[in-house]
């Protein structure tokens, strides 16, 4: 960092009285806690999480020296505090994945295009970005995200939120702006899916080695010679299950979303 960019030392002093003073609210807030949730006690941690944050960014700035503090992030939601019984939910999910074989990917995508006499231009298959589109136009997310292998996909994170909603919206209230409005205060529950989560029973396994090399040529390339013939069984029997089919895609025999159960 620069010279001219560097807080006063007046700045650093102020942070670490800000510090104090955020701490004293914390304990006064724990004194009088109401239970276990008691959302005063949630404000006042959060206020001294930043107050210490903003200290330590100031102290290192200046000084180039940092506090013994670990700042925790937002791993948690604040408190609940939607409706008891929830009249109207709005599930939200993400998932992230990586396009790690383009080839498939657009193979996949050829074949629900020869299939379909509606769909879009001839060509769409040519490219990842119409590719993708026939794809997710075709299968549900949740078989897709069961599938992904096949269809050139290479899983990430994911994460899905059930939150409450004091009444159901009205028909095309929220289509322009999905995402925009959601209240962590008013989540019911979360489900998130991380390869971070497994890292600490990472014990170095090094067995999948034996298979590199798998499906290449002399040249070390993927042999995408043969890779329409292995997809014609995989699609031929599933183009005719797109979008429309029931909400219970995706779940186990005991009703369980079989995706995420099978990851954590």
């Amino acid at each position: 960092m620069s010279d001219a960019a560097q807080p006063t030392a007046a700045e650093v002093r102020a942070a670490a009285e800000a510090v104090k003073t955020a701490l004293d609210r914390h304990l006064a807030a724990v004194e009088r806690r109401s239970g276990e949730e008691d959302p005063a006690v949630y404000d006042a941690f959060n206020e001294l999480a930043a107050a210490a944050e903003a200290y330590d960014e100031l102290l290192y700035d200046r000084y180039d020296e940092v506090t013994p503090f670990e700042i925790p992030g937002e791993d948690t939601l604040p408190p609940y505090t939607g409706p008891e019984e929830p009249s109207a939910l709005s599930v939200l999910i993400r998932r992230d994945y990586a396009v790690a074989e383009p080839q498939r990917l657009m193979a996949q995508a050829r074949r629900v295009e020869a299939a379909d006499e509606d769909a879009p231009g001839a060509g769409a298959s040519g490219t990842v970005h119409g590719a993708l589109g026939l794809l997710f136009g075709e299968f549900e997310p949740d078989e897709i995200a069961s599938r992904h292998k096949e269809f050139g996909l290479e899983e990430g994170d994911s994460t899905l939120w059930v939150t409450a909603a004091d009444e159901r919206a009205e028909p095309g209230e929220w289509l322009e702006a999905p995402f925009e409005e959601v209240d962590p205060e008013r989540v019911v529950c979360r489900f998130d899916v991380s390869a971070v989560f497994d890292e600490e029973f990472d014990d170095g396994d090094d067995g999948d080695e034996e298979d590199e090399g798998e499906g290449e040529d002399e040249d070390g390339e993927a042999d995408l010679s043969d890779l329409d013939e292995d997809l014609d069984e995989d699609l031929d029997t599933d183009l005719d299950r797109g979008l429309g089919r029931g909400l219970d895609r995706g779940l186990d025999e005991d009703g369980e979303p079989a995706r995420l159960e099978a990851d954590r």
